[in-house]
């Protein structure tokens, strides 16, 4: 049975930039983040549309995780959201599906992002992603300070 949870960040970034940076984020996460990315490659697509396949390679040290290939299921440019599916990497042995939805969304003066995930674990011994959702929240309010320096 398939559980949600959702993360919801308030950045200080217009949401055309923040959501440039997410349509960004294959070449300038790993630049931003090398602590987390070693590298995140283009298997199949042109990177942005819908059927792009993107490898990323996590750096040394990350917990639990080495490398994840995920599948870009939607985007919508006009609406800034985009979701994704895993389809391989460390996290496809604790989920049988892994989902995640990404929307930046108008909020104030900057924006808010909304990331929700739906999994299903591969068994009761699985904990929920916690990992995950926290790593979220720590890549947009960190993406938001480089935007606000750069």
């Amino acid at each position: 049975m398939a559980s949600t949870a959702e993360v919801l960040v308030a950045v200080k970034s217009s949401p055309d930039r923040f959501w440039e940076a997410i349509r960004g984020s294959t070449d300038l996460f790993p630049k931003v983040f090398p602590e987390q990315y070693q590298s995140i490659e283009i298997v199949e697509g042109d990177g942005r549309s819908a059927g792009t396949v993107r490898l990323l390679k996590y750096a040394q040290g990350v917990p639990l995780v080495t490398f994840a290939k995920e599948k870009i299921e939607e985007v919508d440019d006009a609406s800034k959201q985009v979701s994704y599916s895993l389809i391989d990497g460390e996290l496809v042995s604790y989920y049988k599906n892994f989902k995640a939805n990404l929307k930046v969304e108008p909020n104030g003066d900057g924006s808010q992002v909304k990331w929700c995930m739906e999994y299903e674990k591969a068994n009761t011994e699985v904990p929920d992603p916690d990992l995950v959702k926290e790593t979220a929240a720590k890549t947009f309010s960190a993406l938001d300070e480089y935007l606000a320096k750069n």
